[in-house]
């Protein structure tokens, strides 16, 4: 007998709904059943039709239906779920349509239902919009009608467990090799860095890579709101903020967190993230002492990331004047380097800016001085290096000057 891949997909379908049916009923391994099931009722099936069958039934009764594929490309940057019958995945940085669907906006929830479930999360029409990380690292966002207006949203942006170092960068051409150089001495000479960049754009990827040129003797506590940074040095504490319960307790922000880093003695912080009041305690302690400190904020320019970090600073309900924030801003971070996905989907550092305290004192805060640019496919530098800074990386000419 030859069912075809409609009729084993339609057969699929129908064999996971009695296994739904006769959940309660049944005992024993849900994996057996399925074997079982598909034995009996495709007896005249041919063993790999039946094979086939088997694994059908298993994604859409044990796993995650027709994503399971997608997610086992190592090609696949992110599944995007547009409803039941829309499928979209990122493959090196462009947005691609799919042929998978699912059958219906049922066969989605229980999909969304099966990710959510191990994390003790859950999602519905009182809750509509839910956030969670999995087991590996991968992130997922969930939206639900009423607010998604036609059919279930899903979300899930996959995790690289190896991560990139920066001669991985370099590689891909997201690094230029002589801005890697200076890079790596600034971290090594503690300077505080910024990275900036649009949604995609690489930045927690670049983060990571930055972070593995600080030394392993020091003390690392990354802060992330779901946590993806490995690092690999030996001395690393890992913390997670934690959404509110069911009951709507038991919350605990990323400004929680950096307060509570300040107490365990690191040397250096690494916040995945700024995106509120955090920015304040942020920047209070890379500017009384925890200098070389590492983070990531959502701006166009290193211009806007620097206001867009003021502008969260004042989220903290802190009665500072704006004059002091900006003053705070220019005192507490040295770098900010920018980041951008361009139209053929490549991620790449187009902008290095030094910040300075503004000199002017009719308009007093901060200001940017240009170190770096990447014009088309050609760098630009700013030659020689400021000697201020020059005279801040370490051990003295370990960065040198860009060729």
């Amino acid at each position: 007998m030859d069912a075809g891949a409609d009729g084993l997909e339609q057969l699929a379908g129908e064999l996971r709904e009695r296994l739904v049916r006769s959940a309660g009923e049944q005992g024993g391994d849900a994996a057996a059943r399925v074997a079982a099931l598909v034995e009996r009722e495709g007896a005249l099936l041919s063993e790999a039709e039946r094979a086939a069958l088997r694994r059908l039934v298993t994604e859409r009764t044990l796993g995650l239906g027709p994503l399971e594929p997608l997610l086992a490309d190592p090609d696949v940057e992110e599944v995007m779920v547009n409803g039941p019958g829309r499928v979209y995945v990122e493959r090196r940085g462009m947005i691609e349509p799919t042929d998978v669907a699912f059958g219906s906006e049922r066969e989605l929830r229980h999909a969304i239902e099966r990710i959510l479930a191990p994390l003790g999360r859950r999602v519905d029409e009182a809750e509509p919009l839910c956030d969670a990380r999995l087991a590996d690292g991968s992130r997922v966002n969930v939206v639900l009608p009423p607010l998604a207006l036609d059919g279930p949203l899903l979300t899930i942006r996959r995790f690289r467990s190896g991560g990139l170092g920066p001669d991985d960068l370099v590689a891909c051409g997201t690094l230029d090799a002589a801005l890697c150089v200076l890079l790596g001495a600034c971290v090594r000479a503690r300077l505080t860095i910024l990275v900036s960049g649009g949604t995609g754009s690489g930045k927690t990827t670049t983060l990571g890579a930055l972070s593995s040129f600080i030394p392993d003797g020091e003390r690392i506590v990354t802060i992330e709101d779901a946590a993806e940074l490995r690092l690999r040095q030996p001395h690393v504490v890992r913390l997670e903020a934690r959404p509110a319960s069911l009951e709507g307790r038991g919350e605990v922000t990323i400004r929680r967190l950096v307060r509570n880093a300040l107490r365990m003695r690191p040397d250096r912080i690494v916040v995945g993230e700024v995106r509120g009041g955090e920015a304040l305690d942020m920047l209070s302690a890379m500017a009384s002492g925890h200098d070389g400190s590492l983070s990531t904020v959502h701006a166009g320019s290193p211009e806007q990331a620097l206001r867009r970090v003021e502008t969260l600073a004042l989220m903290a309900d802190v009665a500072l004047p704006h004059a002091a924030i900006r003053e705070l801003v220019a005192g507490a971070i040295d770098l900010v380097v920018h980041q951008r996905r361009e139209r053929d989907g490549r991620r790449r550092i187009v902008a290095v800016s030094e910040v300075l305290r503004n000199a002017d004192p009719a308009r007093p805060g901060m200001a940017t001085r240009e170190l770096f640019t990447l014009r088309g496919e050609r760098p630009r530098w700013r030659a020689p290096l400021p000697d201020e800074l020059t005279a801040r990386l370490a051990p003295p000419g370990g960065a040198g000057e860009p060729a």
